[in-house]
């Protein structure tokens, strides 16, 4: 699949048609995108202790945006017209899903999941046990692991291209406050816990002020790790001005839940997450 995948890739790369295109040829796109919908494939892997980004699947993506055609999507008294269906849902499914709460065709959200009105893209996969709060949103190919919480409104960015880009990756019990924002393929490690608020990307700073010095850290915050908003000082032309960092201001405790972190965090550090 793989191969028929990267060949029909570079053969639309390469000024072939989408008109040009035999039944197998979209047979396959499709299996790829049924098999994201499933679960059987992801867009990135943790193989070895590093993740891996499967990029031929994210190849597959984009085609299947473009052998889709734009159509008229009822769903009870809205009518919607775009290219990509959204997920069908039975008792099944073990998913809570709240009305309201959008998972796109070719997104995952394992057993035990629960959507409040929220919004999950294509090539997504969502872990059991994880919560998506209102309004939070799971941009196309983040991986979120098990019995994460992205709180409200929080923004889990998406990437489809360059298709060589990582995903933004949440690992298991991590815990998202309120509004915060990760983008760029950052990766948010296993039992990390970012105050409401945080913004991570690729060019954040992440500074440890845990110990006598602090250590610079960007794309990634370790695990375990409390982070909160910060501001750091820079120069410019016109003077001196706050720029926004993330501090890591502590390490969250083996004994401390998923569900009472931030309200540990605030006590045991004294500041508002």
């Amino acid at each position: 699949m793989q191969q028929s995948v990267e060949k029909l890739y570079s053969d639309i790369q390469n000024g072939k048609r989408v008109d040009q295109l035999m039944t197998n040829d979209l047979k396959t796109i499709f299996e790829v995108i049924e098999g994201l919908d499933a679960g059987r494939l992801r867009v990135a892997e943790k193989k070895d202790g590093s993740w891996i980004v499967n990029e031929w699947v994210k190849k597959a993506i984009l085609l299947y945006f473009r052998v889709q055609h734009m159509t008229v999507m009822q769903a009870g008294d809205f009518t919607y017209f775009d290219k990509i269906p959204v997920k069908k849902w039975s008792e099944d499914d073990g998913v809570r899903v709240v009305p309201h709460a959008i998972a796109r065709k070719g997104s995952f959200i394992e057993k035990g999941a629960i959507l409040m009105p929220s919004y999950v893209n294509i090539g997504a996969y969502v872990g059991a046990g994880t919560m998506v709060d209102t309004w939070a949103t799971v941009g196309s190919c983040a991986q979120i692991g098990k019995n994460v919480h992205l709180s409200g409104g929080v923004g889990i960015g998406g990437v489809l291209e360059p298709v060589q880009a990582s995903p933004v990756i949440v690992e298991d019990n991590a815990f998202i406050g309120s509004r915060c924002i990760v983008v760029e393929g950052a990766i948010i490690e296993e039992g990390a816990v970012l105050g409401a608020g945080v913004t991570i990307t690729a060019s954040t700073k992440i500074i440890d002020v845990t110990g006598s010095k602090p250590v610079e850290l960007k794309g990634r915050v370790p695990a375990n790790s409390v982070v909160i908003p910060g501001t750091q000082m820079k120069k410019f032309p016109a003077g001196e001005f706050g720029v926004p960092c993330a501090l890591i201001i502590g390490q969250r405790k083996p004994s401390t839940d998923l569900k009472t972190s931030l309200t540990d965090a605030l006590r045991d550090f004294q500041v508002s997450v």
